[in-house]
């Protein structure tokens, strides 16, 4: 009860000062007991949904705006790929970036060492099948994305 009482008010307090992708993160992070009892189940988004079905499906449309919709679409969940150059960061920002990780990193290890059987407790709720769905979910999202900038890049569209 100690170490739940230690994690929320680390919670708080690194909440105040955190950006808002690191508030969201924070907030991920306080809902792993919930997602371990599996009573908090990710959605699995219609797009990746959509890809880990058939993630080498010819698109119903496959002009070259309609591919790019489908294109951000993906990216929208995903995040950037991998082509895309990263921002340049002032070592300032850099020093910020890294001391929020560590931080919300902190965090996520007490949360997960707060819970006893923890491996045990995600087997025997199905969250770790879950969670095992969730990532096939992102690498056939991953992979469709792949396809479609080859088949854009098949029929000379540019990427926006």
């Amino acid at each position: 009860m100690k170490n739940m009482a230690l994690v929320i008010t680390a919670a708080l307090a690194l909440s105040a000062c955190a950006t808002s992708k690191e508030q969201s993160r924070i907030t991920e992070i306080a809902g792993t007991p919930l997602r371990d009892l599996n009573i908090s189940k990710p959605d699995i988004p219609t797009a990746l949904r959509e890809a880990l079905d058939k993630p080498y499906a010819m698109p119903a449309k496959q002009d070259c705006p309609s591919l790019n919709a489908q294109l951000d679409a993906l990216d929208d969940l995903l995040g950037p790929d991998i082509d895309v150059p990263e921002e340049k960061q002032d070592r300032t920002e850099m020093a910020r970036d890294m001391a929020g990780k560590a931080a919300t990193g902190a965090l996520q290890n007490t949360v997960e060492g707060a819970i006893p059987f923890r491996g045990w407790l995600r087997k025997l709720s199905g969250a770790e099948r879950r969670s095992n769905e969730v990532q096939h979910a992102l690498l056939a999202g991953k992979i469709r994305r792949g396809f479609l900038k080859g088949l854009m890049q098949a029929r000379a569209c540019s990427v926006v």
